[in-house]
């Protein structure tokens, strides 16, 4: 017999379900993922309050009190959001919410209800459109994927600015000491991509395994040389494969991972939960430099820090097996360019793969473009459709709780209240 509780819980979302029209005009959420995601948000108590929100309800599994902290004063938002032009490919999708064309399908929303939502691409340059909006500006959306780099000289510009949302994860291209020092609060939807960047890392640690990239490109140009690929082509089983950080994105990979019959180690922080580092066999390693010579595959899952910027430089990559193949969905200032350019060169990175560049967009002559053996991409890990669909739910949610004065879920903050969350620092 199900319990009061799960019967309220499952109103609420039929009900958050029903109103899914007012928050995304192209359509409500079909995409089995993005249910899975509000679910399990549901489930951990963490839209307690967009229940109230959505679906008025007066249940005991939406009476959660927030204490509020961000107040959105009263009256008309300048909002502004930054996301990469789709052109042509806009219209090929309706659920294509993380272009500049659709912006995360909130801006009929935002505009009933008095609020003024601008939508560039142009971010850069001293002339560029973001900049013409800075100083009056109350709230910035931007992406990891065609980031806006809020530097503290735009944050002592943005004489109104109150909040920096990511419509993904990550916070990178936000000077985060000078977000605090100005007392502005910084979140992410926290959650939304994870799976879309850990099954991207598993497809990449195959390409690069198996030598997929030079068997494409024989095709492509007409040839048929089988030798030209399988001299390096290998099993993923057996292999060593140890992911710098596990964390949501670390640990959804080496579950992933498990049934390869790998080695799985992993170097973070914290050790993951005794119970489930059981269940996928991970090996803890404390010590970084320790664990690198071990691993035949090595996958960056740590944030960008003070810390971690330029972690892998020449040194630490010396460290690292002869031939070893690097995957990197991270960031790509965790990396230093020119060094692993020279060990793939070398031959002691046999692989590099990832979606992550310093800067982003990458120049044309960015030395990643043009090194042997790689199989880099745009970044694209992380803004599959199903994530567009969660991130923007996410950043609609977070804006909804702002005009009205509510806390984040806890785990979005990157800067409340003057201090930076400590994974960020």
């Amino acid at each position: 017999m199900p319990s009061q509780c799960h019967l309220n819980l499952h109103l609420n979302l039929h009900k958050i379900r029903q109103r899914q029209l007012e928050y995304f005009p192209c359509g409500p959420i079909e995409d089995a993922s993005a249910t899975k995601f509000i679910r399990n948000m549901a489930m951990k108590g963490v839209i307690a309050s967009a229940f109230r929100t959505l679906a008025s309800s007066g249940s005991s599994a939406s009476s959660t009190t927030f204490t509020s902290h961000l107040h959105a004063s009263a009256g008309s938002k300048k909002i502004v959001g930054v996301f990469y032009k789709a052109n042509e490919y806009a219209e090929l999708n309706p659920n294509f919410l993380g272009c500049e064309e659709r912006a995360l399908g909130i801006k009929d929303w935002l505009e009933s209800q008095g609020h003024k939502y601008i939508v560039t691409d142009d971010k850069e340059g001293p002339d560029c459109e973001l900049d013409k909006h800075i100083p009056d500006l109350h709230v910035l959306i931007s992406t990891p994927f065609h980031p806006a780099y809020v530097t503290a000289e735009r944050i002592k510009k943005a004489k109104n600015l109150q909040l920096l949302l990511t419509a993904g994860i990550g916070s990178d291209h936000i000077d985060l000491k000078a977000a605090a020092a100005a007392g502005l609060t910084v979140a992410e939807v926290t959650g939304s991509n994870v799976v879309s960047v850990a099954e991207d890392e598993l497809m990449r640690i195959l390409i690069l395994v198996r030598n997929f990239v030079p068997g494409y490109t024989q095709i492509v140009n007409g040839e048929w040389k089988v030798a030209g690929i399988a001299h390096r082509a290998y099993d993923l089983e057996g292999k060593t494969v140890g992911t710098v950080g596990a964390g949501r994105i670390g640990k959804l990979l080496l579950q992933r991972l498990k049934p390869f019959n790998c080695h799985l180690l992993y170097h973070d922080r914290v050790k993951i939960d005794p119970e489930l580092e059981q269940q996928i066999g991970a090996k803890f390693e404390e010590d970084l430099d320790a664990m690198l010579p071990k691993c035949d595959v090595i996958v960056i899952n740590t944030p960008l820090t003070e810390k971690t910027r330029g972690l892998f430089d020449k040194e630490r990559i010396a460290k690292c097996k002869k031939g070893v193949l690097i995957v990197n969905n991270a960031r790509g200032a965790i990396m230093d360019t020119q060094a692993v350019v020279d060990a793939s060169s070398s031959g002691h990175i046999a692989g590099y793969s990832g979606d992550v560049w310093n800067p982003q967009p990458a120049p044309k002559d960015h030395p990643w473009r043009y090194m042997p053996n790689h199989a880099m991409t745009p970044h694209i890990s992380g803004t599959t459709i199903d994530a567009q669909l969660r991130y923007a739910a996410g950043v609609k949610d977070m804006l909804d709780r702002y005009f009205k004065g509510e806390d984040f879920p806890a785990q979005n903050y990157i800067v409340k209240d003057g201090k930076i969350a400590s994974q960020y620092q």
